[in-house]
Order: C-alpha cells, then structure tokens, then sequence
C-alpha cells in the first residue's frame, strides 16, 4: 500500500513525524508531502494565483510552498503521477479538530482533497491540555492509529466520506476505546478579538481563543464528549453538504 502523508503544521512540525511512524507501521511504501510553512486554519484553500515552490528535503520528503490542499495536489498529481497512493493519512495535528473546526481545519483539508482525489483519506488529530500544550502526548495517536486505520481500510470507506480521527489528551493506556461519533457544536463565545497597537500607534488585531469560564456539557454522542471521557473519536465526514431535509421544505416554499 502506498500511503501519502501530509498535515498543516509544516514539514517540521513534530506531529508529521508521528503520522509518518503511524504510516510505517502499516506500510514501507510512505511518501510525506506537507507545506513549507505552518498552514493552520487555512481551510480547503487553494493556491491559484501564486506559483507553488517544490523542495526536496530528503528521500520520499518534500515541502511545498503552499496549502495542505495543495501538497495533496502535487503528491498524487505530480510526485507520485507514475503511481498514485492508495491512502492519505493528514496530521497529526497538534490539538483536537473538532465541532465547527472541521470548518477551518487545514489538517482536514488535506485529507478531504484526498477523498476529492477518488483516494481514501483520514485526518488525525492529537488533543492537549494547558498541561500538555508544548508537548502533546503523541504517543497516544502513534499506538491506537494503526489499528483504526488497518480496521476501516479493510471495511471500505465510501468515496464521498473523509475519516476524521481525534485522539484523547491523555496517555495511551488511559484510553477507555474508540467510538464513532458525531460532529459537536461548541459555544461560539471562546472567539475573541485582541486589540493592539504597533511601534507607530496604529491598531492591529488578532484572532484569539480564551477559555469560557462555564464550558457547556456537550452532547452525547459527539466528538467533544468522546474526548472529553477519553475516548478516541471517529467521525466521518461527508462531502456533500446539502441539507436534504431543508432542501424538500424549500422545493415546497419556491413551488
């Protein structure tokens, strides 16, 4: 089996280095095609209007200056043209991509253009605390991805379908299972603007995240409750996006 892998992060990013191992240890055939720069929260954006840079940074590794989207792109497309890969393994990224990240996520991205691609794809995400922040508990994603990976590639994912997987903030023999969830709601009030002023005076803004002082219970069944009684989640993602039940209730309002 030949596997792509690819993040947002960066090509140095210590979660490549994981997703690889993860690849390793289901095949000898791995190939990591991941951007130059950290591409977080870039989403499914594609480079169109700048050229892409192809560096080589050592056998079967390249960087690309560009989006996950593209580094999916130029592996299947390019690098690997005379044999595409069989699997594309995204992440692993360092924290969750959960609930409404999946919206953002470029992690995700990379594995949703794979699925684009005709290419089974997963997107894997290790989650961490204020604990753990500057040292993700790796471990727990680089013992329980092979299995998982091994366990869905041999019941099929459906061609439309990405794999989102999130592994627990905890080590790996604290893990209580994996279960198959849904994608989460999270309370939109941990968005926030910080204000600030440069050298000159003049205002600029960040995009900053804060902690809700009462976090809301989320909902069984969800990506956010699995995490949170460590489990590992498994949600699969759709590419249509078409909400069917509004669909036949706007046919009958525009008739």
């Amino acid at each position: 089996m030949r596997i792509l892998c690819t993040n947002d992060d960066g090509i140095h990013a210590p979660g490549l280095k994981t997703i690889e191992q993860i690849a390793r240890a289901i095949s000898d055939d791995v190939w990591v095609v991941a951007p130059e720069l950290d591409q977080s929260g870039v989403s499914h954006s594609l480079s169109l209007n700048d050229p892409l840079r192809l560096r080589e940074v050592g056998p079967r590794h390249f960087a690309v200056r560009g989006t996950p989207t593209d580094c999916v792109i130029m592996g299947s497309r390019f690098i690997l043209k005379d044999k595409a890969p069989d699997l594309v393994l995204s992440g692993v990224n360092r924290g969750r991509n959960v609930a409404e990240d999946v919206v953002y996520s470029g992690t995700i991205a990379g594995a949703l253009e794979g699925t684009i691609l005709g290419l089974p794809s997963f997107a894997l995400s290790q989650e961490f605390t204020i604990e753990t922040r500057n040292a993700p508990l790796w471990e727990t994603a680089r013992t329980h991805a092979p299995d998982i990976i091994r366990k869905v590639m041999a019941a099929g994912v459906p061609k439309n379908t990405v794999v989102n997987i999130n592994f627990p903030a905890c080590t790996p023999d604290k893990v209580k299972g994996v279960v198959v969830t849904r994608q989460g709601k999270r309370n939109p009030g941990f968005l926030r603007i910080d204000e600030r002023h440069d050298g000159r005076g003049n205002p600029y803004y960040w995009i900053g995240f804060e902690r809700i002082k009462v976090e809301d219970m989320p909902a069984e069944g969800t990506d956010l409750a699995a995490l949170a009684a460590n489990f590992v989640s498994v949600t699969p993602l759709k590419l249509d996006r078409t909400d069917e039940t509004f669909s036949a209730a706007l046919a009958n309002t525009l008739a």
